[in-house]
């Protein structure tokens, strides 16, 4: 089975971050290999502002770095991805979807089966960007997209696989301005049906940043990545994770920076 390598909070364009990203592509590359045994999974703030487009192609760009050494990569967007990162605009979920996907209609829920896993992506931001809702750093995943989360769930295929769900905002921790609002909606969806939850978006509180939640919800493994660029001198990992066991004990930090 393959490895998975979480990343989230790249915010690629502020000041060492960009550096940083390059850093950890370079060391992902020379410590783990072959690239065909890993996927890395980036839980979104790729740029650090998407009215910048020397930040958007900046962080596209190492991106695409990555996937040319031979690694397959997921990716969903943050807050920053559609805006400053506390105001949203409609306009960048096209933008970023034609970018990363290859077209401007993209359906979320994104389901990629690879090999014996179902990678499972939300966007957690686009219920955000109307009116009042953009200002802040709130997330939202909205009924439509919890309804097909629960379809996708009950597929055969991805019954019989391990599911491992990502997301940008937080799900468990409330913090004033940043919280995901449907967090309990969710947890109706998703308790006791997957492996794993992979996410980031909190890397200023200590408490919260790089932590692992580990059974919340029933759910095997959880994972707030943080800043894995180390924003601001914040914390953040860079988790290798093996499924192969069902001991999360095996999963540590890369290191990569």
């Amino acid at each position: 089975m393959k490895k998975i390598i979480h990343l989230s909070d790249l915010h690629d364009g502020h000041e060492e971050c960009g550096v940083h990203f390059r850093t950890i592509i370079d060391n992902i590359n020379f410590l783990k290999q072959p690239a065909v045994n890993y996927i890395v999974v980036i839980t979104g703030d790729l740029c650090d502002n998407a009215n910048k487009t020397e930040q958007v192609e900046e962080a596209f760009n190492a991106i695409e770095t990555l996937k040319e050494y031979g690694y397959r990569v997921l990716v969903i967007p943050g807050n920053h991805d559609y805006g400053t990162g506390s105001l949203g605009d409609e306009r960048f979920v096209s933008l970023f979807s034609k970018r990363y996907y290859g077209y401007e209609e993209v359906s979320y829920p994104r389901l990629d089966i690879i090999d014996e896993m179902a990678f499972i992506g939300l966007d957690s931001t686009a219920e955000e960007l109307h009116w009042r809702d953009r200002i802040l750093s709130e997330g939202e995943l909205g009924k439509s997209q919890l309804k097909r989360l629960d379809k996708i769930l009950k597929d055969p295929k991805v019954v019989s696989r391990k599911k491992i769900v990502y997301l940008h905002h937080h799900p468990f921790d409330f913090r004033l301005g940043m919280q995901l609002k449907d967090s309990k909606a969710l947890r109706k969806v998703i308790e006791k049906r997957i492996d794993m939850l992979l996410f980031g978006h909190y890397h200023l509180h200590p408490g919260s940043a790089g932590k692992i939640f580990h059974g919340v919800w029933g759910i095997p493994r959880c994972y707030n990545a943080g800043t894995s660029t180390h924003k601001n001198g914040e914390n953040g990992l860079q988790r290798v994770i093996d499924l192969s066991s069902d001991d999360p004990r095996i999963d540590y930090d890369g290191n990569f920076l």
